[in-house]
């Protein structure tokens, strides 16, 4: 009994770390998902179309290119982000603006790590 209890222990203890390890990478990531994208070209089922970089470097571009930050990419399509850069605290490529998700103590209403 007692070599059960000091194996879970040890486990939990491990298992806790790598928990700590992931989250502390992940806050840390250095810039946010970002990509160039067609702001005329929405379409309900795929977002926005993703052009050339130099669509968003230059003001002189056929394309209305902005910088679309987060969201998912398929194919030559970007959908579920936003134009607005998050903040830096926001986590980076969680999505639009200042989205911000639980974590240890959760929030409001939030039952805590």
């Amino acid at each position: 009994m007692a070599n059960t209890r000091v194996q879970l222990r040890s486990t939990t203890v491990v298992l806790g770390g790598m928990g700590l390890l992931a989250a502390a990478l992940t806050a840390c990531s250095s810039s946010p998902d970002k990509r160039c994208v067609d702001r005329d070209s929405y379409r309900l089922a795929k977002g926005y179309q993703v052009v050339s970089d130099k669509n968003c470097k230059s003001a002189k571009s056929a394309v209305n290119g902005s910088w679309y930050y987060g969201g998912k990419k398929k194919g030559s399509w970007a959908s579920g982000g936003s134009f607005t850069k998050p903040s830096k605290g926001s986590g980076g490529s969680s999505g639009g603006g200042g989205v911000h998700r639980g974590g240890f103590g959760g929030g409001k209403g939030g039952s805590g790590g």
